[in-house]
């Protein structure tokens, strides 16, 4: 023999220094002997051809584990075009994917059914490999028992690592290990009773005195999955007669068969030997159960004997006591029986497949996805081996599967259901490097909500579909998605609070729990996958992008621009007011309004470019407006970071349009709608609010009266590794920069031996002012010359009591302050005083801070109760200070932390001891009446009332706008900076006194809820009364908004008020100074028409439109497009009193009593001339100018002054707020009043202004019974309208 050479000699020491480290000794006669290594060579140069293969080198289980990451391939055998031509092929079944790269290592080991842990054996069922460095799982596509505990030489598998770096992979044995050593003999000859025999024994009970062993055989016709109950593993085998289609079960339920599972396959014959046969207590079904002593063999004709059934068995049998351990199977898997179905239910077909797994869909729900076009469903059955081998590219076998086509209207595929009855065979591994994605073993929510509420395969696979979305959407918030997903009774996690109120409203819970001895034994298979009826989806919870799409083509559908108009109106309109009137309008949507309904989920944050408060997940965020339905305002700072759920809800979609419509017959051509934009908000009561997974821990019961505290003590102190952590990534904003020199700020005086410490102060917010661009300029900052402005809000404060110490562990949420206000007395009021300047990240705190309500500062870190002083400042320099009492200004750190005590009116009584502390808090906001009133002084005005109508109008044209300029800058603002929305504001719907509150387009951005319906409190209004004497408001840069309730679910369609019929009132109840009465209604008489004009106008420029063009030459209008107008000023009266009516448009045909045939008739008789005017009873210069010539003239002169036109009618009516002449205070005068034939004398005051909103016709029956209503409830009106 040949010298081996020295590279051969190196790896021969290798190959020892490896066997002696890695194998045990073989167990001999005499003792321990050293490791094999002559048998190993053995086998390597038999597998080699001779030679040693020295390219490879040994490698053990432990290095395989912590230096192979990446999946991998051996194979000690073949050639490289071998191999290249083996990775081509599996490459072909999936393009996209990559083969197994190639390494060269050789595996040696010993294959077991036991592992250790926590120094006990277990045996699970699954095969393993080891050696001394450590074990590892194994999957073999053929098996045979006596390997088992046998040192085996591995010539071709591949390793595949978990995706968790973290956890061992396992190895795929892809060709028949080589024994080491030589295997031992199998028995020659075992007595067998043939099956013909067998079967009485489990249909007939036999008289016996003592219990016999049996061996049996047959053909394995059905092999049930490993189960494991109570941490007891078994299976089921199902033998087939040899000359019948007779099936009898046995229970294979000892440790050491359980590896029986992996070396059966069906259509093979077996001879089980020490059978007994067991009956179970609640069915009595009977079947052959192993016991410690029973092999499995392969049959074979001339081994056995025939043995009699007599001999065999002498006796009934008795259920083993290994048998009541199984028995609890019913009871331990909460299973239920699958409840009748309509007659529409489908009976699911059951059939065998066989395919490639392309894709792994949701490895913890069980589904894979085969051939790229069938979903394979394993959850029905429990993946004891992890799902090992089931990678894609990975050929499987399903055996007696349910094929329920469409089971959801949503999934696309083809289900193939495995049950229990079914078998799922791997016959070939995947050639691919694919990573393994392991199930959870434990806490696996999938599972065990589709057993704890026996889910059918349609509800299971909605139920996926929605914890995929929702761990998809938060887990990034929350760390770990176990955080989500695990479960535990006594703690149910956010998912699992989410999904069991809605399953356990569609699936109740049922008396009966799933059989399942009866749906493996029975006869007649049963099972929850045995009928299946496509299911439309209950509701669904999308991402909040979605959400934002699906509203997006919600408020699109079936849209027109002519559905925000009357047409009636809209044909009188120029260009600028139809296209103004078209720029804004808006939508809300329900839960309902979708199909299915939509439930949304969220996390609530603040924004950090607007401060508003919205809901946010992965994919985008959606502002919200929130509030109380006692009418208290949201403040419940500890839900900052909160997953919260949403099923009662209004979905607000405001619509922005650009459009250039010439006039309103273009308004079905949608090529002059130039752009079209939407704003998405949602705005839901926190009633209606479930709080899925508290930021802060639990959220107690009282949290609506006190809040728990928003402070993060953990040590280190800084800003940067609290946000790091991932329980407070909810507090975090999106800027994930710290500010450290606020950091250094709060840490100020700060011991080491006090980190865990904070200091916090209590305050009360006496006035708050609004989000907007401001040039705030701190000390340190210096002059601020060339810095651009920055948002900022500011607040007003009243501090109570003294800063306080806290310790880690205790309470900061006492407001003991409060006790000390007492002992300050009234002259300590102004010292108290703060001004607080919110910048930068603290702008987070803006929808949180609200009038009248008692919060808390906490420091973090901090021990300095000298931190809220050293920090302040005076608002101006210190030359110009005047007065001492002016408040110092703090500017509010970022590190800060706000918690929500509660509000005054919650206080007690001897909390409130010092009650001048508080004098003049219920002065600061005003009724509306008070604003109203000719009385008030203020220039700063706050109120609270309810929006009756929202318009958008144009821009004063003496609008300063110096302070708007830096405004237009802002990214969001939607309207054209030269529009204003007009609010008009009510007590309530239909109260008499109404204020207009204007609102220019820039600062609208920062405010949403601004709809009809909804009640508002305004503060920092400045009131003006203009030119004609109203009162009205205007937002300005120190206005704030809250909204106080939302409108009534759903939201009206139409202004508030506007389908209630006005009241009826006599013209003397009207007082010349209630200019801010809404529409009422009288019974007049038409006296007289003094004015009427006809015009056809230029919808551009307003000039009269003549014979198809604009008259206007200077310059020159292009428009060609001409709208029709009309006016009218009316005399009418009462008999109390007497009122000029100005009518607009449509009304004007309605007081001439003109059909809509002849109205038409008469304005296209306009078109021609342009204009046509008249007056009547009128000084010169008082009404329009009349063109005697003209023959349409002359007919509207003649109709007005026709008896037909003096008749009675019913008035709807509003004051004419800019009236052309304003009436002075005089004394009532005398005047005679006509009712047919009689005279009466009544004293009026003077005429005033009305407009007209609506005419109708008096019959006379209705002019009898309205006249003896207006007498009745005259009283009522004129209390009505003098408060």
């Amino acid at each position: 023999m040949a010298e081996p050479s020295a590279a051969e000699q190196r790896w021969l020491q290798a190959a020892r220094d490896f066997i002696r480290r890695a194998l045990p000794g073989h167990e001999g006669p005499g003792g321990p002997e050293p490791p094999p290594l002559d048998a190993v060579l053995r086998c390597l140069r038999s597998a080699g051809g001779g030679d040693l293969p020295l390219a490879y080198s040994f490698i053990s289980i432990s290095d395989l584990q912590h230096q192979q990451c990446m999946p991998c391939c051996s194979h000690l055998t073949w050639s490289t075009n071998e191999f290249k031509e083996w990775a081509h092929q599996g490459e072909g079944a999936l393009p996209m994917q990559s083969a197994l790269p190639r390494t060269y290592l050789i595996l040696v080991g010993y294959l077991t059914d036991r592992r250790q842990e926590n120094k006990e054996e277990l045996v699970d069922g699954c095969l393993y490999m080891k050696d001394n460095t450590g074990i590892i799982p194994c999957e073999l596509l053929h098996f045979e028992l006596e390997w088992l505990e046998s040192l085996f030489l591995f010539p071709s598998w591949s390793y595949i690592p978990q995706t968790d770096q973290n956890a061992a992979g396992y190895l795929e044995i892809l060709v028949d290990p080589v024994p080491v050593h030589l295997p031992e003999e199998v028995p020659t000859s075992i007595p067998v009773p043939y099956p013909v025999s067998a079967e009485p024994l489990l249909t007939f009970r036999i008289p016996c005195k003592e219990r016999s062993k049996l061996t049996v055989a047959g053909e394995l016709a059905r092999l049930g999955p490993l189960l494991c109950i109570s941490h007891k593993t078994f299976f089921f085998l199902f033998l087939k007669c040899f000359t019948s289609a007779v099936l009898f079960p046995v229970l294979v339920q000892k440790p050491n068969q359980l590896a029986w599972h992996h070396t059966l396959q069906l259509g093979h014959r077996y001879t089980i030997t020490g059978l007994r046969v067991s009956s179970l207590k609640k069915s009595g079904q009977r079947m052959f159960v192993t016991g410690v002593s029973s092999c499995l063999l392969p049959y074979c004709a001339e081994q056995v004997s025939e043995q009699p059934v007599d001999s065999a068995w002498q006796g009934e049998s008795t259920p083993s006591s290994s048998l009541e351990t199984a028995e609890q199977l019913s009871g331990s898997l909460e299973l239920g029986v699958e409840e009748e179905r309509p007659a529409s239910t489908k009976e699911s077909k059951i059939i065998s497949y066989v395919g490639t797994v392309t894709k792994i869909l949701n490895v913890k729900a069980g589904l894979f996805l085969l051939d790229n076009k069938v979903c394979l469903c394993l959850a029905y059955q429990q993946l004891l081996n992890s799902a090992r081998g089931l990678r894609p590219g990975a050929c499987v076998e399903l055996i007696d599967v349910h094929l329920l086509q469409k089971p959801l209207v949503s999934f696309p595929f083809i289900v193939l259901g495995a049950c229990l009855s079914s078998t799922v065979v791997l016959k070939s591994f995947s050639r691919l490097s694919t990573p393994y994605q392991p199930p959870a073993s434990s806490g696996n929510l999938y599972l065990q909500l589709l057993f704890r509420h026996n889910l059918g395969m349609p509800l299971y696979l909605w139920l996926v579909s929605i914890l995929e979305t929702f761990e998809e959407r938060f887990s990034c918030f929350f760390g770990r998605c176990t955080l989500l997903l695990s479960s535990t009774h006594r703690n149910p996690r956010a998912a699992e609070k989410f999904l069991v109120p809605l399953l356990q409203a569609m699936v109740p819970d049922r008396e009966e729990a799933r059989d399942i001895y009866n749906e493996i034994l029975a006869k007649i298979h049963q099972c929850p996958l045995q009928k299946c009826l496509t299911l439309k989806p209950p509701c669904q919870a999308p991402s909040l992008s979605a959400v934002y799409r699906m509203a997006e083509q919600k408020s699109w559908e079936g849209f027109g621009p002519s559905q925000l108009l009357s047409p009636l109106e809209a044909q009188h309109m120029g260009t600028q007011e139809l296209n103004r009137r078209l720029a804004w309008s808006y939508c809300t949507l329900s839960a309902g309004s979708f199909q299915p309904r939509l439930i949304l989920l969220g996390v609530l944050r603040v924004s950090s470019r607007s401060s508003s408060l919205q809901l946010q997940d992965k994919t985008s965020t959606l502002p919200c407006v929130i509030s109380h339905k006692d009418g208290s305002p949201f403040a419940h700072t500890a839900l900052l970071g909160s997953l919260l759920q949403v099923e009662n809800y209004q979905l607000v979609v405001e619509r922005f349009l650009q459009t250039d419509f010439p006039s309103w017959e273009q308004l079905e051509n949608l090529e002059y709608v130039r752009e079209k934009k939407i704003s998405v908000y949602v705005q839901f009561y926190f009633e209606d609010v479930q709080v899925l997974h508290a930021a802060e821990g639990q959220i107690q019961k009282g949290l609506r009266s006190r809040n728990s505290s928003s402070l993060r003590k953990k040590d280190g102190g800084s800003l940067t590794s609290e946000l790091e952590t991932p329980e407070a990534k909810m507090l975090k904003l999106e800027d994930p920069k710290p500010d450290t020199q606020s950091a250094e700020d709060c840490q100020k005086g700060q011991s080491t031996n006090t980190r865990t410490s904070c200091v916090s102060r209590l305050f009360l917010v006496t006035q708050k002012e609004g989000l907007m661009l401001r040039n705030y300029q701190l000390p340190r900052e210096g002059d601020g010359e060339g810095q651009e402005l920055q948002r900022s809000f500011q607040a007003t404060v009243l501090w109570l009591g003294t800063p306080q110490l806290w310790s880690h562990s205790r309470d900061t949420g006492n407001p003991l302050e409060l006790e000390e206000t007492s002992c300050d007395g009234e002259e300590g009021i102004t010292q108290h005083e703060a001004l607080l300047l919110f910048m930068g990240k603290s702008l987070r705190w803006f929808p949180f801070l609200h009038l009248e309500g008692l919060y808390r500062f906490i420091v973090p870190h901090c021990s300095d109760l000298e931190v809220f002083d050293k920090l302040c400042f005076p608002p101006v320099p210190a030359k110009f200070l005047s007065m001492s009492s002016c408040p110092l200004c703090l500017p509010v750190q970022d590190t800060w932390h706000l918690q929500h005590e509660t509000w005054i009116s919650c206080l007690t009584e001897h909390q409130l001891a010092a009650r001048s502390v508080l004098r003049g808090m219920d002065k600061r906001i005003s009724s509306i009446p008070e604003v109203l009133s000719n009385s008030f002084t203020g220039s700063l005005v706050s109120f609270s009332g309810e929006i009756v109508e929202r318009t958008l109008c144009a821009s004063p044209k003496n609008e300063k706008t110096s302070l708007t300029l830096g405004l237009r800058k802002q990214k969001g603002s939607l309207l054209a900076s030269d529009h204003t929305v007009k609010l008009s504001i009510s007590v309530a719907s239909g109260s008499p006194g109404v204020v207009d509150i204007y609102i220019a387009a820039t600062y609208l951005q920062h405010l949403q809820g601004l709809l009809p319906g909804a009640k508002i409190l305004f503060q920092n209004l400045e009131r003006k009364i203009s030119r004609f004497h109203n009162v009205y408001c205007t937002y300005i840069a120190s206005s704030c908004v809250s909204i106080v309730s939302l409108p009534a679910f759903p939201l009206p369609s139409s202004p508030a008020g506007e389908g209630l019929s006005p009241p009826l009132v006599f013209l003397s109840n009207l007082q010349p100074h209630l200019q801010h009465l809404p529409k009422a209604r009288i019974l007049c008489h038409l006296s007289c028409v003094l004015t009427l004009s006809l015009q056809w106008v230029c919808s551009l420029c307003s000039s009269i439109f003549k014979e198809g063009r604009c008259t206007r030459d200077n310059p020159l209008c292009p428009s060609r497009t001409g709208v029709r107008q009309a006016s009218a000023r009316v005399l009418v009266e009462d008999g109390t009193g007497e009122a000029f009516v100005l009518c607009r448009n449509q009304h004007v045909a309605a007081m001439l009593g003109l059909s809509l045939l002849e109205w038409e008739a008469l304005q296209n008789c306009v078109q021609t001339r342009g204009r046509v005017s008249i007056q009547h009873g009128e000084a010169t210069g008082t009404g329009c100018v009349e063109e005697p010539e003209d023959l349409i003239a002359c007919y509207l002169r003649n109709l007005c002054r026709s008896p037909l036109i003096c008749r009675p009618i019913l008035l709807d009516f509003s004051l004419d707020r800019k009236p052309s002449k304003i009436l002075q205070p005089a004394p009532l005068q005398l005047r005679n009043f006509r009712c047919h034939e009689m005279e009466f004398v009544s004293q009026v005051g003077p005429r005033l202004s009305l407009l007209c909103l609506n005419v109708e016709e008096v019959e006379q029956d209705a002019l009898s019974y309205l006249n003896s209503e207006r007498i009745r409830t005259s009283g009522h009106c004129r209390v009505g309208a003098t408060a």
